[in-house]
């Protein structure tokens, strides 16, 4: 059987407990408060916006990569057979796009 308390026992028992109850209220308080709130999707916001940016960095940079390997060879030299089209094609690009403009202000 269990042993019976005394009532200084019990009135321990409660006055423990109510400072129990007062330490989660007040982080219940601090976890609620609007500035914690606010930090919390500061700082969920600007992890996102970390990884993210480190993805466009990284496939970027892989995209950087993959026209250089096109158009430089093993050696570092230009491969002129591949840069000529290109170019001439960014230039066509430019001229129908300053064609338009042109043409749109007349």
């Amino acid at each position: 059987m269990a042993e019976a308390r005394t009532p200084a026992q019990i009135e321990a028992d409660i006055a423990r407990r109510r400072q129990e109850l007062a330490v989660t209220l007040d982080e219940i308080g601090v976890r609620l408060h609007p500035k914690t709130i606010i930090g919390d999707v500061k700082a969920a916001t600007a992890a996102a916006v970390d990884r993210t940016a480190g993805r466009a960095y990284v496939a970027a940079h892989r995209a950087v990569s993959d026209v250089r390997a096109q158009l430089v060879s093993e050696d570092g030299a230009p491969r002129l057979e591949r840069i000529v089209p290109v170019a001439m094609i960014g230039v066509a690009v430019v001229g129908l796009v300053a064609l338009r403009a042109r043409r749109r202000r007349s």
